[in-house]
């Protein structure tokens, strides 16, 4: 792996499909020892998860972390709010953006850049139902119009 290369250790894919990315920021997460070898190891869950700010800090909620099997008093509350590494004017903008246009911010992917744990987290809009359907009709149309051109250049 090259210095400059990301490895991601998991996806939020829930989040794609429950809401439309507007715009994704890079955040960096503060950790406990026993966090991050549990995370290089893809013991790491973003469903369901979502950002929050508290007094000037971005936290991230519901991400589940599971305990490192050799950290036995060390481990640390999987489902803790883990505390973002953002710049505060970053924090203002999204907070700013998601409070007046009723948008959530969502943690997109997890991953590892060089050495550090870095979180992908996008300012999004949620999809109604019908979004979800017409989403769901394009890929069907894109994959039957794929097979049909597959079946005809053989």
């Amino acid at each position: 792996m090259s210095s400059n290369e990301k490895q991601i250790i998991a996806n939020n894919k829930k989040a794609y499909h429950d809401y439309f990315v507007i715009d994704t920021y890079e955040a960096g997460i503060e950790l406990f020892g026993t966090e991050i070898k549990s995370i290089r190891n893809g013991r790491v869950n973003l469903k369901d998860s979502f950002c929050s700010v508290d007094d000037g800090q971005m936290y991230a909620i519901g991400m589940h972390i599971s305990p490192y099997e050799q950290g036995n008093r060390f481990n640390r509350d999987p489902m803790r709010k883990k505390r973002l590494l953002l710049h505060k004017r970053e924090i203002m903008r999204l907070f700013g953006e998601s409070q007046q246009q009723g948008l959530s911010i969502i943690p997109l992917s997890l991953y590892i850049k060089n050495g550090r744990a870095k979180l992908e987290i996008g300012l999004c809009k949620g999809k109604k139902l019908y979004d979800k359907r017409a989403v769901q009709a394009k890929k069907d149309s894109d994959r039957a119009i794929e097979r049909t051109l597959k079946e005809h250049y053989r």
